[in-house]
């Protein structure tokens, strides 16, 4: 009977300790990687009954494809993090579990502690069907010690096109031959940007109330005039001689042309603040950083919100469910939300991890740090800032990057590029649309 007894003890034991691994897979490169894998060890060791398989998959379209592959292979990870373009075409796939569900299911979390502006990103005909994480908005950086060599006021970023050119202009320098060695503006010529100067001039990119009218887009309507501005002030830019096309999405060509000084201004993501506060010390310089410019002061838009979200998949044992609610929960709690905003630039995507750094201090010491949030916090609340939503988007970036490189090359005009990529994303909604009729 002793004998029972002890055994029984044991394997009590072990069941009360019995560990549920959960697999979570994120599209973060670099210095995060380690960050992430820190942060799921901290959330191990005060859940000691759930383990978490970090895994870095790729870029966020690897991972999107990967996750894909996975789950028709019977062998999708618990969580994973996707794009905020991959939105749709999630929703679409009926892979996930929606958010929202899980919190109307638990008293412990309060949907309105997080940001509107990012909640409204994912919610699709009134469902949040992922949380948001990592969150960024396009900005723009400059150098303030450049500023002030060519007489520029470093407190005063353009905050015009008109007012971007002069600036530029300030800013580009040539050699003896009339050679252009310093730029006005620099990018990684990627058509997020377009998509983020879209919505300053709260201009859709699809019909159908931007694809968030309880029906899906059918048309591309950015070919718009506010496309035209955003195509013409680029091209007219880059005749110049005051901006620097990198190749296509190279967002390292970018950040080293800004930081080797070749360059005054920057158009980039706030998820590398941190880097680029460190790196323009090292470089001798001083970086500030403004919002994205607009055609005149009385454009009255906002901005959409970048980065990515986790998502909760389905087909799963409850109790793997239940355990990866949890750690997506503890990722998006206060503490973890401030330490990745710190480590990375990406803002916080609740209220009151806001709340808590700015009555500390910090952002009168960071200003940096919260031009983002003001910029979103500021922004109108529209179908257009809250950003477009399509199955497509992957491909109508491709597509527009395509014909922007045709403009400044001189192959087509404004008008016809834009037409021509409207019309080429046009055919694709029809495309995907069919799928899901």
């Amino acid at each position: 009977m002793k004998k029972l007894a002890v055994l029984l003890v044991v394997i009590l034991s072990v069941s009360m300790f019995a560990q549920v691994t959960i697999e979570f897979w994120h599209a973060m490169s670099g210095w995060r990687i380690e960050l992430l894998q820190d942060m799921a060890n901290d959330f191990m060791k005060t859940h000691p009954d759930i383990k978490v398989n970090v895994q870095y998959t790729g870029s966020y379209l690897d991972t999107f494809n990967k996750t894909i592959a996975a789950v028709k292979a019977g062998k999708a990870p618990h969580i994973v993090q996707i794009y905020d373009i991959g939105t749709q075409a999630m929703i679409d796939g009926g892979i996930a579990i929606p958010i929202g569900d899980l919190i109307e299911q638990d008293p412990t979390i309060d949907k309105g502690a997080f940001l509107e502006q990012v909640a409204n990103y994912y919610t699709v005909n009134g469902k949040l069907y992922s949380m948001p994480f990592n969150s960024s908005t396009a900005i723009l950086f400059y150098n303030k010690t450049m500023f002030k060599e060519v007489g520029l006021d470093p407190d005063k970023p353009p905050r015009t096109y008109d007012e971007l050119i002069e600036y530029a202009r300030k800013l580009q320098k040539k050699d003896a031959n009339g050679k252009v060695i310093r730029y006005g503006l620099t990018w990684p010529t990627h058509s997020w940007f377009f998509e983020q100067l879209m919505a300053v001039q709260n201009a859709p990119l699809v019909n159908n109330g931007n694809g968030r009218a309880g029906v899906r887009p059918t048309q591309a309507v950015f070919n718009s005039q506010a496309g035209k501005n955003i195509f013409n002030l680029f091209k007219k830019m880059t005749d110049e001689g005051l901006l620097l096309n990198t190749k296509r999405e190279d967002w390292n060509g970018a950040s080293q042309i800004f930081l080797a000084k070749k360059a005054g201004m920057l158009l980039y993501s706030t998820s590398d603040v941190k880097f680029f506060d460190e790196s323009a010390k090292e470089n001798g310089f001083e970086v500030g950083t403004a919002f994205l410019p607009k055609p005149d002061e009385s454009v009255q838009g906002g901005s959409v919100i970048g980065g990515g979200s986790l998502w909760i998949l389905k087909n799963h044992p409850k109790e793997e469910i239940d355990a990866a609610w949890e750690f997506v929960k503890w990722m998006t709690e206060p503490a973890q939300q401030i330490r990745w905003h710190l480590e990375t630039g990406y803002f916080p995507v609740r209220k009151d991890a806001i709340e808590q750094l700015l009555f500390s201090g910090f952002y009168s010491e960071h200003p940096n740090y919260l031009t983002a949030i003001m910029e979103l916090l500021l922004s109108k609340q529209t179908v257009n800032t809250n950003g477009a939503v399509m199955g497509v988007f992957p491909k109508t970036r491709e597509v527009i990057e395509t014909e922007y490189e045709n403009v400044i090359n001189g192959k087509k005009s404004v008008e016809q590029a834009l037409n021509d990529a409207a019309r080429q994303v046009t055919l694709e909604l029809k495309r995907y649309n069919r799928l899901y009729k």
